[in-house]
């Protein structure tokens, strides 16, 4: 692990309150948050929210309704649908009082253990080695979440038009102190779908998503992850991410974002 990385993504300050440290920055501004760790955190308060034995978050979707500082937050969660077997829950990311996420998560009950097991997505590709590490621009901010996440391309390339597949896992726990549950790895690493699979030259074109979604039909097992994703987009209209997410036993997820398309501000 670089020694030079924070003990996690945050600090806990008790009371629902936690600090990002310089590991949640994202890859454009050393000062906001990348969505991974975000998503991460409102996986872990809706796992946290009035548990009922044998079920699990099965969908979180995350709403982004501003950039969410590298700062204090407050994250409350709550059960607006209670049920044995389905519950829907909703919670809130503030920054000193004001909303910056938006999220609902569906809590099902976990199917028996005898149902058949059905996948259709094809086995993920093998682990590469360190050789195929990666490497990003020198213009983005690199000593964040990009540094804070250990990477394996397999094909394609972050911020380079084309689809992409990626092995990767985090080097730090989201929370100081804890061990990041599978739904949180998920999470944390989810939102980098857009990056991963982009079709646009992100130096002519901004993306960025408004809302992250996580299906999985099983938990992640293990550290390692793979991801591999693909962006389409339409003159006139938006960008849609979809990018499916599997562990060495094959896919157990699937993730979408919709984004907004605009030029690049000239200099």
């Amino acid at each position: 692990m670089d020694g030079d990385l924070p003990e996690a993504f945050y600090e806990p300050l008790g009371g629902g309150r936690f600090r990002g440290t310089p590991a949640t920055a994202g890859p454009w501004s050393p000062s906001l948050q990348h969505a991974g760790p975000v998503a991460g955190l409102m996986g872990r308060v809706f796992e946290r929210t009035d548990p009922v034995p044998g079920t699990r978050v099965a969908r979180v979707t995350v709403e982004i309704l501003s950039p969410v500082p590298v700062a204090e937050l407050e994250v409350t969660a709550r059960v607006v649908r209670p049920g044995r077997r389905i519950a829907l829950l909703e919670g809130e990311m503030t920054h000193e009082g004001r909303p910056v996420v938006r999220a609902t998560a569906w809590r099902i009950l976990a199917a028996p253990a005898g149902v058949p097991e059905t996948v259709h997505a094809p086995a993920a590709p093998p682990l590469p080695d360190a050789s195929r590490a990666f490497t990003a621009a020198p213009e983005l901010h690199t000593h964040g979440y990009l540094s804070a996440m250990e990477w394996r391309l397999v094909e394609g390339s972050f911020f380079v038009p084309g689809p992409g597949t990626t092995w990767a896992r985090a080097r730090v726990p989201l929370v100081a102190g804890e061990t990041d549950s599978p739904l949180v790895r998920a999470l944390t690493l989810a939102d980098s779908a857009s990056g991963i699979g982009s079709q646009l030259d992100l130096s002519k074109w901004m993306i960025i998503n408004t809302d992250l979604t996580v299906a999985l039909h099983r938990d992640p097992d293990g550290e390692w992850l793979c991801m591999g994703a693909s962006l389409s987009v339409s003159p006139h209209g938006s960008a849609l991410c979809e990018a499916t997410l599997a562990d060495g036993h094959g896919e157990f997820g699937r993730v979408l974002q919709t984004l907004i398309v605009d030029e690049q501000p000239t200099s």
